[in-house]
């Protein structure tokens, strides 16, 4: 019998080792910090916007298996897409993973992002799913501030 969790964390630990967009995107017109203190992931984004779209983005920092893995599945899935699609992403990212356990996970469109889904059955890495998301959120609206999970 195929097991999807299996392949879920497959997917996890193959951009949590090589992930993707990862180093300093040069020249960038948005930048930010992201810290998730529970865990201790640390990340900056990189972001170049043109015409109202992500032209491109990356990411540097260190962090666990999901943190990492959610940066990078994330900006696989953001390139190229408008702001307004950047925020309707957002609002469904986190409504996934915040989801009760014993709903159905939909897909929506959301891709290999479904895969993040699982954090919803352990609370506390829901933040390190997040994080990325956050951040490039800061990013874009040009925060000063850290963006944070708490």
């Amino acid at each position: 019998m195929f097991d999807l969790r299996s392949l879920y964390q497959e997917v996890i630990v193959d951009h949590s080792k090589s992930p993707r967009h990862f180093g300093k995107l040069d020249p960038c017109t948005h930048q930010a910090d992201g810290h998730n203190p529970l865990c201790g992931d640390q990340l900056h984004v990189y972001l170049h916007i043109k015409n109202g779209c992500i032209d491109d983005l990356s990411f540097e920092g260190d962090g666990c298996a999901i943190s990492v893995a959610s940066a990078s599945i994330m900006s696989e899935t953001l390139k190229g897409k408008t702001l307004g699609e950047f925020e309707a992403l957002f609002d469904r990212f986190q409504q996934m993973v915040t989801a009760p356990v014993d709903q159905p996970v939909a897909d929506d469109g959301m891709g290999k992002l479904t895969v993040l889904a699982g954090v919803r059955e352990f609370p506390s890495r829901v933040k390190c799913a997040i994080l990325c998301w956050h951040t490039l959120k800061s990013a874009m609206h040009a925060d000063s501030g850290v963006a944070k999970t708490e």
